[in-house]
């Protein structure tokens, strides 16, 4: 049902108190742009006065991208100050861990009606939409944006579907998120750890973004981690994954960490994108939970990424922290003119794009029952082979193993390949323990006889600084095998110190690659770090409890 402002306020009004303040409720994706320009204010700079301007129009105006940028202290998630509401409901459920930490039921109760007074005095003006989590109409959930900057309900419209199914449950059953940049939370009477928080109450529905926590994708990830408790317990698998399906109808699933080509590797032109980041792999097949993509744009090379290169100069998108070009106006620079290679303001500059900017999306951006698990890595000890090929209890393994690797460089203090493992390739976002997923992996992989690799897209013949990257093209090549089946019945061997089966031929691939130590100049250096590996994924499981968790070594 297509609701009012009025409305929407009265049911805001009802449910929370809100009700002294100016709420634009449903505006076009136009209006919502020229808002953002006139009206969203706060800090861009860190000398700034907190009232400086945030969004832009580049030289194409509304047939162009908008540009924001975030307050300068959050321009990736605010990690630390991410928590959820420990009410007795739901405490022994969730996975509780640094970056998802508990909040006190009773601070929260005391705070919200806070936030409520805050806006209500201010007669704020807020901008509202009314979206869904999910394509798929039985498990959809109905989620609210509410939030003080334009800007945000923009980049919702952008990543989450509309009109997906009827919505007059959406008052009682759906969720809500309130976002007030200009609210800054006290620690010793509101219950954070600093001025800011992203505080969720699962028993409620309800998300509050609070303080300096501006970057957009706040407002998709919190989502996620919502959508991550909810339907494992429906029995439905939620996955941080690319999906893509072929003219075969044989979906295929892409796990990932960030820089494991998660993103390059699905969008193919052979085959039909369902999503590249948030689905659900329900009784019926896979969906995508969202409507658009939000891609890194750091370092971005235009001829390998043609899609989001094009999209850079579409309607209806979002560029985010990439910085104005020196000595020229954002109004004035055409988005192709952009130096996505200016890391200046943050690594994790990002553009926000509908699903439909892709040539080839999959009908309803879904698929059937995958026949494919890829697990991406990227690893830059140069040990794992470059596709291995899992058993089931390997697969649960790895699954919550999540490894990849950072490299030397890219991070202050990082002088050698750094080893990083994030469960089911997406920790903090997990709301359950790792172990719900993997199981819910398994049983879905086993009913519907699906294979799966570990296919590495790091380095080969050394570590990183001495061997060299794999390349794309004999990374697709492997990944088509594997997707066409050509894997299935290959002669293979194992890495006896890994334990991984390796096969020893692949079409259009050197064989000579495929087992990782044939690579090296130095197979004694090759056994090193092997074991070097190897002892990093033992610690790991170890250091995790996977072991009490039902989780079966695999290394």
């Amino acid at each position: 049902m297509t609701r009012t402002s009025d409305q929407v306020l009265g049911e805001l009004g009802q449910a929370f108190g809100l009700n002294n303040v100016t709420l634009k409720h449903g505006l076009s994706q136009d209006e919502l742009f020229q808002a953002a320009i006139d009206n969203d204010r706060g800090h861009v700079s860190s000398d700034g006065d907190g009232d400086e301007q945030k969004a832009f129009a580049t030289a194409l105006g509304l047939d162009g991208p908008l540009v924001f940028y975030t307050d300068p202290t959050c321009t990736g998630r605010p990690t630390k100050d991410t928590f959820a509401v420990a009410r007795p409901e739901i405490e022994d459920e969730v996975w509780w861990k640094p970056d998802f930490q508990k909040f006190d039921p009773d601070k929260f109760d005391g705070l919200l009606p806070r936030v409520i007074e805050h806006l209500n005095e201010r007669n704020a003006t807020l901008y509202s939409t009314d979206v869904f989590c999910g394509w798929d109409a039985e498990f959809t959930e109905p989620y609210r944006f509410i939030g003080e900057y334009a800007t945000h309900a923009y980049f919702c419209n952008i990543m989450f579907p509309k009109d997906v199914r009827d919505d007059s449950d959406r008052v009682d059953a759906g969720w809500t998120l309130i976002n007030v940049p200009s609210f800054r939370c006290v620690p010793e009477r509101d219950g954070t750890k600093s001025e800011r928080g992203v505080i969720i109450d699962i028993k409620n529905r309800i998300a509050l973004v609070l303080g300096r926590a501006d970057y957009c994708g706040v407002n998709k990830k919190t989502m996620f981690t919502l959508m991550n408790f909810v339907l494992p317990s429906k029995g439905q698998l939620s996955m941080h994954c690319s999906a893509n399906v072929g003219k075969n109808d044989d979906s295929a699933i892409l796990f990932g960490l960030s820089g494991t080509g998660k993103t390059t590797l699905s969008a193919d032109p052979n085959r039909l994108l369902i999503g590249d980041d948030e689905h659900v792999w329900s009784d019926t097949g896979v969906s995508n939970f969202e409507d658009g993509c939000y891609a890194k744009l750091i370092d971005l090379d235009k001829d390998n990424e043609p899609v989001i290169a094009a999209a850079l100069s579409m309607k209806g998108t979002l560029i985010e922290n990439v910085p104005a070009l020196p000595g020229k106006a954002i109004a004035d620079t055409d988005p192709q003119e952009f130096d996505l290679f200016d890391g200046s303001v943050t690594e994790n500059t990002r553009f926000a794009y509908p699903l439909t900017c892709n040539p080839g999306v999959a009908e309803g951006a879904k698929g059937p029952h995958p026949q494919t698990i890829v697990l991406l890595t990227a690893d830059a000890f140069g040990v794992l082979p470059p596709v291995s090929i899992l058993e089931p209890e390997e697969v649960m393994y790895h699954f919550v193993t999540g490894f990849t690797s950072k490299l030397a460089g890219t991070e202050v203090g990082i002088t050698e390949p750094e080893a990083t493992f994030s469960a089911c390739f997406g920790a903090p976002f997990m709301s359950h323990k790792p172990s719900v997923y993997a199981e819910l992996l398994a049983d879905r992989m086993e009913k519907h006889k699906t294979r799966c690799i570990l296919l590495n897209t790091g380095w080969s013949g050394g570590a990183y600084g001495t061997g060299s990257r794999m390349s794309l093209k004999a990374t697709r090549a492997l990944l088509d095998a594997a997707l066409n089946g050509e894997l299935d019945d290959v002669p293979t061997e194992t890495q006896p110190i890994l334990g991984l089966k390796m096969p020893t031929t692949c079409p259009g691939v050197d064989d000579n690659i495929l087992n990782p130590r044939n690579t090296w100049a130095d197979p004694d250096a090759y056994d090193v770090a092997a074991n070097k590996l190897r002892d990093m994924f033992q610690a790991n499981y170890e250091a995790k409890g996977f072991a009490e968790l039902g989780i079966k070594a695999a290394m």
